[in-house]
């Protein structure tokens, strides 16, 4: 996400770094390297200009005030100010007050409505303790209730669905209904979108607005269609006049010109981020902490933030008196691993480390080493799981045999395992005091991307 403009931003900076003042000809030169990074990341030309036009104007004040400031740090920091300010200043949250609150989420087809919608309804019984109701509108696309009703399966929230009835209208009344006589107290309703904007659906959508009047209305985009997405949100929002943003497939190759404009453009804040499939795989989102991102320096108040939200603090001391007593064993490295899986795939993780997303941007990270990780331990019998030591050349075979692993990768698992768990309990024993999330971490020395075939 953002690496091309973080790479570009970072070589304009570079320009202006090496002087021992600021003046107006490195600041142009900076500028202009600047306005590049944002017109090749597809931000329109006039906001990119208005844009340096103020980084401009600031820098240049600061030319006879101070005089003991590193120009190029200056210059990060008066453009990450400008991206915050660009991207909506402040985080906005979404609004779910009401008998039921009734949240209307809209878009193209293909943006990722369906899937957002079961990651809100996720977001708000598990972050807001809300009881939420999903509703299946969307009586066009082929298995889009099917779809819907998967995903609220999956996160134990009813989907409400009429089957045989193919008015999109009637059904989000119907649903309102159901939901004030059972005790919802949120309806997300999913609606039909189309592969371009026409008239039919936006006056479909408009009478669905009408007649259940929502609370909250969202417009899903797909932020890797770019200046598309900012074109198409004006034209929703004349239409709808909603109340907020969401921004899909922010893992994907995109360029950023949507996140960055589109709050400009169209008025309307971004409450919300998506990235991947997994249904957590959900952020509210933070203007400062994305300008933070895109400038390379990581995002760790929201790596705090997920890690606890799944922090169990008596786990933690459970496992800390195990590794200072040497007794840390595959069951508990089992039990860290699957932390970190809750909190969401390794590269976007590792992206919040500052420093960390530049140095990694060519190394190849598999999620999917954790998979394998968990089941070479889920072939080892529960004695060899709680006595790391038992694993001889016969039971190591066996697990190879069981994981689909050769007996060489099994080896570096185990010497992995075994370093990883002499140096905590180093760690854990020596004057530096406790640790404060014993074994978050793959074993040191893991082959890079996990176990490859």
């Amino acid at each position: 996400m953002f690496q091309s403009l973080s790479e570009r931003l970072d070589s304009a900076f570079k320009l202006i770094s090496g002087n021992n003042k600021i003046t107006e000809l490195n600041v142009a030169e900076s500028i202009k390297e600047i306005r590049k990074a944002l017109v090749s990341a597809d931000v329109n030309y006039k906001i990119a200009k208005e844009f340096t036009d103020k980084i401009k104007e600031k820098a240049l004040g600061t030319e006879n005030v101070l005089k003991n400031v590193n120009p190029g740090q200056l210059m990060v920091k008066i453009v990450m100010d400008e991206l915050t300010e660009l991207m909506g200043g402040q985080s906005v949250g979404i609004n779910v007050k009401g008998s039921p609150a009734v949240v209307l989420v809209a878009g193209l087809q293909g943006s990722g409505k369906t899937t957002f919608s079961g990651k809100l309804a996720k977001y708000l019984k598990e972050k807001r303790q809300l009881k939420p109701l999903l509703v299946a509108c969307d009586v066009y696309r082929p298995a889009a209730i099917d779809q819907l009703t998967v995903l609220g399966d999956s996160i134990g929230v009813e989907v409400y669905k009429e089957l045989e009835n193919k008015n999109p209208i009637e059904i989000a009344k119907n649903a309102v209904a159901h939901a004030k006589a059972n005790g919802f107290n949120v309806v997300v309703v999913d609606t039909a979108g189309r592969l371009a904007v026409d008239e039919a659906m936006m006056d479909e959508v408009a009478a669905i607005h009408g007649t259940v009047k929502p609370t909250e209305t969202l417009f899903v985009v797909d932020s890797m269609t770019g200046q598309d997405a900012v074109n198409t949100a004006e034209t929703f929002n004349r239409y709808l006049n909603f109340d907020g943003v969401v921004l899909t497939k922010l893992d994907g190759d995109t360029r950023g010109g949507a996140a960055l404009t589109i709050k400009y453009t169209v008025g309307k804040p971004i409450k919300f981020v998506s990235m991947g499939e997994k249904l957590d795989a959900l952020d509210v989102f933070y203007p400062d902490r994305m300008a933070q991102r895109i400038l390379g320096m990581g995002d760790i108040v929201s790596l705090v933030e997920k890690a606890q939200m799944d922090f169990d603090e008596e786990e933690a001391k459970r496992v800390e008196k195990r590794i200072k007593q040497n007794k840390f064993d595959f069951n508990d490295f089992l039990a860290q691993m699957q932390q970190i899986k809750k909190m969401g795939d390794l590269k976007s993780l590792m992206a919040m480390i500052p420093g960390v997303s530049k140095a990694m941007k060519d190394v190849d990270i598999d999620d999917k080493a954790l998979v394998r990780v968990e089941a070479i331990i889920q072939s080892m019998t529960p004695t060899e799981r709680a006595d790391p030591d038992s694993l001889n050349l016969s039971r190591k075979k066996r697990i190879a045999k069981g994981c689909g692993q050769t007996i060489e990768q099994i080896n570096m698992f185990v010497k992995n395992f075994n370093d990883m768990r002499k140096f905590m309990h180093q760690m854990a024993n020596s004057p530096m005091g406790k640790m404060g999330m014993p074994g978050m971490g793959m074993p040191g020395g893991m082959p890079k991307g996990g176990f490859r075939r």
